[in-house]
């Protein structure tokens, strides 16, 4: 409460009538014309002065056209040292004050100014030109493209490296801002960023120091390239691993533990680092562990944990490790204790009832900001849960047994901020890996309700985390399978493969995949009928090999049992054949040929539906190619074919035996049975024994 009487009492000593600043800035513009120079540079100093703290100064000196004027003194040949560095100073105060402030340099071709301004050999100059660069490439609405535009600008910066700490820090400040792609990191490598930025570690200055190893973070962010290089670069005879190390120790200040433990991290993750180096499971573990804890910023509390989610994301070792390091699993949980949007609206009503109604716009910019850190910390923690919990059932086992949890991840999934949402199904996603929990937490929440709440309207990337997660909730063994089916979940998936998003379109068929196991005839007949067969062929000749898979996995679940064989064949089967074929045909993958001759094993298995295997030469010949082939799992697949056409407890068993004696097929069988892969002879041995009997 005190910090907002505080603050509107400073906005209220500032306030000077607009009149009056508008009359000033304009006078400061106009003395920048005048044609005594050192009229002029006296005029920039006390604009200088001006400006300093005072963002409706800068703003009405932009809009009187202040920067044009200064950007035209700063590149004249014929402006003194003097002045030129002034104008530089100036604009670097100007960009400190709001994002528009920023636009309109930008727009006004700051940066091109600045830059050229570098090849001026003057230190000072140089520096003051380094530094308003360095204020204007921070700011988030600088595109950082203009950076690299001038393929010059980048080996020159490089080459001002040595000139001044404050040159090392400012340059190394834009690197880490302006490098946002894979791209941009091949430049700065290309262009030495590595050996000339590794020596800047053992700084005597502490900003530089920091400046560097944010560089290296974004360098070796998910690149191989830079991480397998990083890992060999000695500093001062040590290496840059062990320098990270140190830098991680207790004494040190949490910014830097926190960014060293982001360079082994992403090191470790480019795979330049193995998961069990000391450097990661006695250092960097449990740095990342410590920083999750109550005593520090809420800032470093959500880096630290998103940090360690990432690290440990596909190490099943690394997970279990840091589910027993300080109480993690129980430490999280007070991530979700920080004010929700439900408190926030108390504290308005507090605020707006306890002091001036003029004071409220500064506790609505605290309570955003709360809100924020709110949302971060929840977002953080579901992270790392899902991290924690993607392999080990114990650690989920801890996960959904700590207080709430499950009642939490149900509320992530209706939260205002899709970032939260997001993070909530991922962890949801995590959970429903474990066939216990889809027996119990799951079901006892009925999470299966907001999850399909959320399948109704949102963002792809939420779709995708939700639609794999349902597909787990469809699996034969949960509970969830039948009240989910009842709620019309088939055509929400069947549009699901309509997608222009491949990961949608697996998830999709997936899912229907998983449904179809098992199912009674009724839901087999609403997939078909609610998939259509123009989109499920267009689904097997689908260009992504894991939706083709999905779908031939789809089909093989719809052809199982007899009656449902018959069934569908007999609506269907011309068109299923004709796919199987050109399947067969194409150049696909071993695993699809194996799915497709399974397929065709489950169609062999019908009892009127073997006679379009029977009917067709074409597909006879087929198997039989695939009897003789390579590889034994296409042998086997298409072994078990051969086997359901023969056997002889069923009617036309005789006639159908005969025809494939005619073709050789009982030849191909003798030649399998001495097979070297027992379960082939095995197979084939049992087939021969269809003609004995």
């Amino acid at each position: 409460m005190l910090a907002c009487v505080l603050l509107i009492s400073n906005v209220s000593a500032a306030f000077v009538p607009m009149q009056e600043v508008t009359a000033t800035s304009r006078h400061y513009v106009d003395r920048l014309f005048d044609p005594d120079p050192q009229k002029v540079l006296q005029g920039v100093i006390d604009m200088k002065n001006a400006v300093i703290g005072n963002n409706k100064q800068k703003a009405n000196l932009i809009v009187l056209g202040a920067v044009p004027r200064l950007l035209y003194l700063l590149q004249q040949s014929s402006s003194s040292l003097e002045l030129r560095t002034e104008c530089a100073v100036v604009l670097g105060s100007l960009a400190m004050g709001t994002e528009n402030n920023i636009k309109s340099l930008v727009d006004c071709h700051i940066i091109p100014a600045l830059l050229q301004g570098l090849l001026c050999p003057d230190l000072i100059f140089i520096e003051a030109c380094l530094r308003c660069l360095r204020t204007v490439f921070i700011s988030p609405v600088t595109p950082v493209q203009l950076l690299y535009t001038d393929s010059t600008v980048i080996p020159h910066l490089m080459s001002l490296l040595s000139r001044s700490q404050r040159t090392q820090e400012y340059i190394t400040q834009i690197f880490s801002h302006c490098c946002k792609t894979p791209e941009h990191q091949t430049v700065l490598f290309n262009h030495g960023a590595i050996q000339n930025i590794a020596p800047l570690l053992i700084s005597p200055s502490y900003k530089v120091r920091m400046q560097a190893l944010k560089c290296f973070s974004v360098l070796a962010y998910e690149n191989t390239q830079v991480s397998m290089t990083l890992v060999n670069v000695l500093v001062d005879g040590e290496l840059l691993s062990q320098v990270f190390v140190r830098m991680m120790q207790r004494d040190q200040p949490i910014e830097m533990q926190l960014t060293a433990a982001k360079c082994l991290t992403y090191m470790c993750r480019a795979g330049a680092i193995r998961t069990d180096d000391s450097c990661i499971v006695l250092k960097t573990l449990p740095c990342l562990v410590r920083m999750c804890s109550k005593e520090h910023l809420l800032e470093e509390r959500v880096e630290g944990a998103e940090t360690l989610a990432y690290l440990m994301e596909p190490d099943v070792e690394l997970q279990r490790i840091a589910s027993t390091t300080d109480h993690l699993v129980a430490m999280l949980a007070d991530y979700f204790k920080y004010p929700s949007s439900v408190s926030a609206i108390t504290d308005i009503k507090r605020v707006s009832q306890g002091v001036q109604t003029r004071s409220l716009p500064v506790c609505h910019l605290q309570l955003d900001h709360d809100l924020k850190h709110a949302h971060e910390l929840r977002q953080a923690a579901f992270k790392l849960y899902a991290s924690l919990g993607s392999n080990d059932e114990d650690i989920r086992k801890k996960i959904t047994e700590t207080e709430n949890m499950m009642d939490r991840i149900v509320s992530g999934l209706s939260e205002s901020s899709i970032k939260v949402r997001l993070a909530a199904v991922r962890c949801l996603h995590s959970l429903s890996r474990s066939v216990q929990q889809l027996r119990t937490s799951f079901h006892d929440h009925a999470v299966w309700k907001p999850l399909m709440k959320l399948l109704q309207n949102a963002p792809d990337e939420v779709l995708v985390m939700a639609s794999s997660t349902l597909c787990n909730l469809l699996l034969e063994f949960s509970p969830s399978k039948e009240p989910i089916l009842e709620s019309g979940v088939i055509e929400l998936l069947c549009s699901l493969t309509q997608s222009d998003s491949p990961a949608l379109r697996v998830n999709g068929i997936w899912a229907l995949m998983n449904m179809a196991f098992q199912a009674d005839q009724k839901v087999k007949v609403e997939i078909v009928r609610c998939l259509g067969t123009e989109q499920l062929f267009r689904l097997l000749s689908d260009p992504d090999t894991n939706v083709l898979m999905k779908t031939l996995g789809l089909l093989r679940n719809l052809l199982s049992t007899r009656p449902h064989i018959d069934q569908i064949m007999s609506s269907h089967g011309k068109q299923i054949m004709q796919a199987v074929t050109l399947i067969l045909e194409a150049e696909h993958n071993i695993e699809v040929k194996e799915q497709t001759l399974c397929i065709l094993a489950n169609i062999a298995d019908g009892n009127s539906a073997k006679e379009l295997i029977m009917t067709n030469d074409d597909m006879l010949q087929k198997i039989k190619y695939y009897m003789g082939h390579s590889n034994v799992k296409l042998q086997l697949a298409a072994t078990f074919c051969i086997s359901n056409l023969i056997w002889n407890e069923e009617d036309g068993s005789q006639e159908r035996q005969d025809k494939l004696r005619e073709m050789g097929f009982v030849d191909i069988l003798h030649k399998l049975s001495q097979a070297s892969d027992p379960n082939l002879s095995d197979r084939a041995k049992t087939a021969m024994q269809q003609y004995l009997a």
